[in-house]
């Protein structure tokens, strides 16, 4: 059968779209929440850094360039307290999305091998063991752990639940990897969008910060996107970085495979990297709306749990339980389209996922209808 199709879960958007009708219907149009696709404009800076670079007549670099290596190491530095990474051990990829999917198996994983990730995670985890032919195991405790463990997913801030896994906890994450042989990889492409305190001062912890490798990189990578921090969605621009060992692999087997990041990108990739002001604007951008959506699900009786960092308000009736499904249903009454958190594994089924990603308008139209004007 080629790509282990027989054993993969229905693509679960799919299963949306009927509530979208619905939501559509509704006098005053659609409001979609459902998908953390940034509305915002691509800032400048970037635009223009990939029209400098449009004249690509030449072959890109798998490994990307050294001007683009050198500015996720410093991006590193200022942004994220992870000092000492080599440039080699960088690696941009084609969004992260891809590397999620590929990394078990571009690490040699297969029958027998377990793949451990959160309980309420991004689906894609799940896919990625399975595409290999391993096997996939919700845990959020090393205890849960069971198995031939060769490969545990850390996702901070957490999609959906917006959940930030401290360096303590981290910590005890890479030690208790490196006693069974594991590696570690933590997506932490929403590192940039902290509302809630400590992280929104200290900032969220990386899985290669100093404090949590003990300063060796050995068997960890971390992987980040510039698809939310920086509106570059359409441009499929992320990178690894961390075990020099492990990112000399990927790139080699990258090399005979052709996975290669777009020249004009990567410049575009540098000087997103290097400006922070526009991050800065657009976080600020983010909060208000999350702020107006907050106010909107408490008039509503809507719970939200986590959401100390992300893209995502993480909701839930105030009282009584409720399967995420009636949620959506009631919500698309409304007009408001929103992912149930059953897409996001049976530990996410009383939860409904809310996005921050819709322009200032809808998002106001959204909690008006919440509060019922």
């Amino acid at each position: 059968m080629g790509l282990i199709t027989a054993t993969l879960p229905d693509f679960p958007w799919d299963t949306l779209l009927p509530y979208q009708r619905i939501a559509r219907a509704h006098p005053r149009g659609i409001v979609d929440l459902s998908v953390g696709t940034p509305v915002d404009p691509t800032p400048d800076v970037v635009r223009e850094a990939l029209a400098a670079a449009s004249d690509a007549h030449g072959y890109p670099a798998t490994h990307g360039t050294p001007e683009l290596r050198e500015a996720v190491v410093a991006w590193y530095a200022r942004r994220r307290g992870v000092t000492g990474l080599d440039p080699d051990a960088v690696l941009p990829t084609i969004g992260s999305k891809e590397i999620v999917a590929w990394l078990p198996s571009l690490l040699g994983l297969g029958d027998g091998d377990v793949v451990v990730h959160p309980r309420t995670a991004y689906p894609t985890y799940d896919v990625g063991a399975r595409l290999a032919g391993a096997t996939p195991l919700p845990a959020d405790d090393v205890a849960e752990w069971t198995g031939a463990v060769r490969l545990v997913w850390v996702n901070s801030p957490g999609n959906p639940d917006g959940t930030v896994r401290s360096v303590e906890e981290l910590r005890r994450i890479v030690e208790a990897a490196r006693q069974v042989g594991a590696v570690v990889v933590a997506d932490e492409c929403y590192a940039e969008l902290a509302w809630e305190e400590p992280w929104a001062t200290t900032g969220v912890p990386s899985i290669l910060d100093p404090r949590v490798t003990g300063g060796d990189p050995t068997g960890v990578l971390a992987l980040y996107s510039l698809s939310k921090q920086s509106n570059l969605a359409g441009y499929r621009a992320a990178f690894a970085a961390g075990d020099p060992a492990l990112i000399a692999r990927l790139l080699e087997i990258r090399k005979h495979a052709g996975m290669i990041v777009p020249g004009p990108v990567q410049a575009a990739m540098t000087a997103a990297l290097g400006d922070d002001v526009h991050v800065a604007g657009q976080r600020e951008v983010y909060r208000r709306r999350r702020a107006v959506l907050l106010a909107g699900l408490a008039d509503a009786g809507l719970t939200v749990d986590g959401s100390e960092a992300g893209l995502y308000l993480w909701a839930r009736p105030e009282v009584g339980a409720q399967d995420c499904w009636t949620t959506v249903a009631d919500m698309a009454e409304q007009g408001i389209l929103v992912a149930p958190g059953s897409f996001y594994g049976s530990a996410g089924r009383g939860h409904v996922r809310i996005a921050l990603t819709a322009t200032d308008d809808r998002v106001g139209e959204a909690a008006a209808r919440l509060t019922g004007a």
